[in-house]
């Protein structure tokens, strides 16, 4: 079963978006990848593209996002104002591992100016291939998600 992608950057994030999308587009059979921008390095306002990954995510258009710019920090906090994401900036392999086990996390944020392409692919593969536990993880999320309500 292909899982449903969509990605989106600012201009701090777009040379290691092109090349995240370059690896996920090499597994057709896999990913569908939609690419919502931005589509240079000319200066852009982050929230507008985290909200329109967001939006996919909160109304069930994509399985999951992936959003970059140059911290990962905008973005996520941009992303998580929208109901039923959870979105957070993971630098590393151990965090994007626990985020999809723990908290189910269903938009993946990177960091454009920190991570090099080749970590930022692992990041993607463990985020990708690693499934929610569920379990006693799961009341924590319903807590969560009687806040947003």
């Amino acid at each position: 079963m292909k899982i449903n992608l969509v990605i989106a950057s600012d201009h701090g994030g777009y040379a290691l978006k092109k090349e995240v999308v370059s690896f996920l587009k090499t597994n057709p059979d896999l990913y569908q990848v939609d690419d919502l921008g931005c589509d240079s390095e000319n200066s852009v306002d982050y929230p507008d593209f985290a909200l329109q990954v967001a939006q996919k995510i909160s109304d069930k258009k994509a399985d999951y996002g992936i959003l970059i710019c140059g911290t990962g920090v905008g973005m996520a906090i941009t992303a998580n104002k929208i109901k039923g994401v959870r979105a957070s900036s993971i630098i590393d392999l151990y965090t994007a591992r626990m985020a999809r086990e723990h908290n189910n996390l269903n938009v993946l944020c990177l960091a454009g100016r920190i991570l090099t392409p080749a970590s930022a692919i692992e990041i993607v593969k463990t985020f990708l291939n690693t499934s929610f536990a569920g379990g006693r993880h799961q009341k924590r999320l319903d807590k969560i998600t009687k806040l947003e309500n």
